[in-house]
């Protein structure tokens, strides 16, 4: 019988809580976001504190351990050596991997209305103003979306936890280290997410703007997905 993919990526979400790993860092990114706000709270003043503002501090935590957990609902399969069981139970890997990239866009999509929520009541506490354009909203939508993509795409790249979590961090300060130099900024205008990714929360982007964010995401998102799944659809997958 064949699983309907509803279900299968049912299924991956449950994954995300399963392990140690993913519940601990789940409950820290729950637990950061509260006290983000809360320290926001004490120590803004009330025309500060608007609901734009603080719905993206309460989204931040997420947006930055997010990809995180995307990694272990990857890379998971291989350090737990489940990857054989998995595939043999749902011998159509892409469907499984497309499973695990709505199961990331919806934990995201979770976190987002939490964060709204968390952020909404902390307006009414603080009686801060109730401002959020509709470009800003896109472009938090966005912004964490991406962020969960990102991270399953670098555990279908590396297909192993560690490398994974710590290049998915180092190779993007890297790269914004090096566009930091002079001839490489023009470069870095389009390729360092740092600079693409910080308007999102601040302003409507341009139509440049826009652009140098999808090029951006086409070399730290769209490349490392691309041949993290050409790995697995292709790759041999062995017992224990």
């Amino acid at each position: 019988m064949t699983v309907s993919f509803p279900r299968l990526t049912l299924v991956e979400l449950r994954k995300m809580v399963d392990t140690r790993a993913g519940f601990w860092l789940q409950l820290l990114v729950a637990v950061l976001t509260l006290a983000a706000v809360v320290v926001v709270c004490i120590v803004a003043d009330a025309d500060e504190a608007t609901f734009q503002d603080l719905f993206t501090v309460a989204m931040t935590p997420g947006a930055v351990l997010l990809p995180i957990i995307g990694i272990l609902l990857v890379s998971s399969e291989w350090s737990q050596r489940t990857a054989l069981i998995t595939f043999t139970l749902v011998p159509r890997r892409m469907r499984v991997m497309g499973a695990k990239v709505a199961a990331g866009l919806a934990l995201g999509v979770i976190v987002l209305v939490l964060s709204a929520l968390i952020a909404a009541v902390a307006t009414l506490v603080t009686g801060g103003e109730w401002k959020l354009s509709a470009d800003i909203l896109v472009q938090i939508t966005v912004l964490v979306l991406t962020a969960m993509v990102t991270g399953v795409a670098f555990g279908a790249l590396f297909l192993s936890s560690a490398p994974a979590i710590v290049l998915s961090f180092v190779l993007p300060l890297g790269w914004a280290a090096l566009a930091s130099i002079r001839f490489l900024n023009d470069a870095g205008q389009w390729l360092d997410t740092t600079r693409t990714t910080e308007p999102l929360t601040e302003r409507a982007l341009s139509g440049e703007e826009w652009a140098q964010l999808g090029t951006s995401m086409l070399l730290w998102l769209v490349l490392p997905l691309a041949i993290g799944l050409f790995r697995i659809a292709r790759g041999e997958i062995r017992a224990a």
